[in-house]
């Protein structure tokens, strides 16, 4: 983890958790993957560690028991939130300029993020579609989102 530290970024992921959601693992495993400086879980403590390949011992794990906790955590550090789900008024991913001390937010599987949550955002970006399924799995939108950070913020030099 100590090597891992001396490079993180200052990207932040979220993922709200009110029914074990599968996903988390997929999550922190991509996290780790991009160097996320933590992954906040909120909601349940209690999360399915399979999906995260043993990755969650490389990556700074977070837990807050909601979305107020998780926003004061955010104010005292500087980082904006911005939540990614497909909800009308959002901003199109691929358009969006992310910030570069960010908190990406993910809502779970299906309802995607809650009304607290987009509350506590400044932004709001979705993920264009163009089949027939209303979205996407939570795992991979929020692998699609922390790339876009890395394409807009990461120095690529330092990649493997």
């Amino acid at each position: 983890m100590a090597d891992i530290d001396s490079r993180r970024h200052p990207l932040h992921v979220a993922i709200e958790n009110f029914a074990h959601d599968a996903n988390i693992g997929t999550v922190v495993r991509t996290a780790n993957a991009f160097a996320a400086q933590a992954v906040h879980i909120v909601g349940r403590k209690r999360w399915n560690r399979r999906g995260a390949m043993v990755t969650d011992r490389y990556q700074h794990i977070a837990h807050h028991p909601d979305v107020a906790s998780l926003a004061e955590f955010a104010a005292r550090e500087g980082l904006e939130i911005v939540a990614v789900d497909n909800v009308p008024g959002s901003v199109p991913l691929e358009t969006a300029e992310l910030p570069r001390n960010c908190l990406l937010l993910f809502g779970q599987e299906g309802p995607g993020v809650t009304d607290d949550a987009r509350s506590v955002a400044a932004m709001t970006v979705s993920i264009a579609q163009f089949g027939s399924t209303r979205s996407i799995n939570a795992g991979v939108a929020a692998g699609i989102a922390m790339h876009t950070w890395i394409r807009q913020h990461a120095d690529l030099s330092n990649a493997w």
